[in-house]
């Protein structure tokens, strides 16, 4: 009996380790993220708010609003989450794309490279929240609440 314990222990350590392994392949560093760029990632870390909309309304996509937590609380976007990054990173759905947004861009960007280098599929919203607040107006607030 014990050596069927022992066993067991043997490969679950194993199969934790594949896995692991599995989950920090995921992983880069910022210089491998770097040394790697290239015009397909600069493309593929950009999405605008009409797109955004379309994922969001699809269940595909998670918007993080990365701002600290008084500027959030003075406006914020009802469909995004606050995450002031690098906290509460188990809020993010790895089976989502994950869109950082602020105000413009610029820390929008800087945790959208954070991320990616924590192995998730992110980009960052190019019109910022400003950009989204200005295209949920009118008839695209209305068919964005809609369905």
């Amino acid at each position: 009996m014990k050596t069927n314990k022992i066993n067991f222990t043997v490969i679950l350590l194993g199969l934790l380790t594949i896995f692991s392994s599995e989950i920090k392949a995921q992983q880069i560093t910022l210089e491998d993220y770097i040394l790697s760029y290239d015009y397909n990632s600069r493309k593929d870390m950009k999405i605008n708010s009409s797109e955004l909309t379309i994922l969001l309304k699809e269940n595909k996509a998670q918007l993080i609003d990365i701002r600290f937590e008084e500027e959030y609380k003075s406006w914020n976007m009802p469909i995004a989450i606050s995450i002031p990054l690098p906290n509460n990173l188990s809020k993010l759905d790895k089976n989502k794309i994950i869109v950082t947004a602020c105000p413009h861009k610029d820390r929008a960007i800087i945790a959208m490279t954070y991320l990616k280098t924590k192995g998730y599929n992110v980009k960052y919203l190019t019109d910022g929240l400003i950009g989204l607040a200005e295209h949920l107006r009118g008839n695209n607030a209305n068919d964005f609440i809609k369905d």
